[in-house]
């Protein structure tokens, strides 16, 4: 274990690190944890089937709401979702004007930045 001394804004902060080959060691007599495996529908990314344009996240998140349903009629501008990121709440707009062919994410989903989420035709 090491220790350092950090300085922030004026105060001086005392801070302990270990490195993880230390850590590995003192463990070693354990056995080895099963790494934790993801789930393969959220890793995957969104598929549209061609019925439409797609409208691509702009930013890795969860979503959090869907303002629109299949059919709807939207105006370029018009808030299709919100993506959580950083606790920050990230409107995805309508790039242009048409109807909701398909939405291809649900609420709670994890998206990634480029992520097709959905399509207007």
């Amino acid at each position: 274990m090491k220790v350092y001394k950090i300085k922030v804004n004026g105060k001086t902060y005392k801070v302990e690190l270990e490195s993880v080959e230390e850590v590995a060691s003192e463990k070693s007599e354990k056995p080895a944890e099963k790494p934790v495996e993801k789930k393969a529908e959220a890793a995957a990314p969104a598929v549209s089937s061609g019925a439409g344009r797609p409208v691509e996240s702009p930013i890795q998140g969860t979503v959090i709401n869907i303002k629109v349903k299949v059919g709807d009629k939207v105006k370029k501008g018009d808030t299709l979702l919100i993506i959580e990121a950083m606790k920050l709440e990230n409107n995805v707009v309508s790039p242009f004007d048409g109807e909701i062919a398909e939405i291809l994410v649900s609420k709670g989903q994890n998206v990634a930045s480029k992520d097709v989420v959905v399509t207007i035709k």
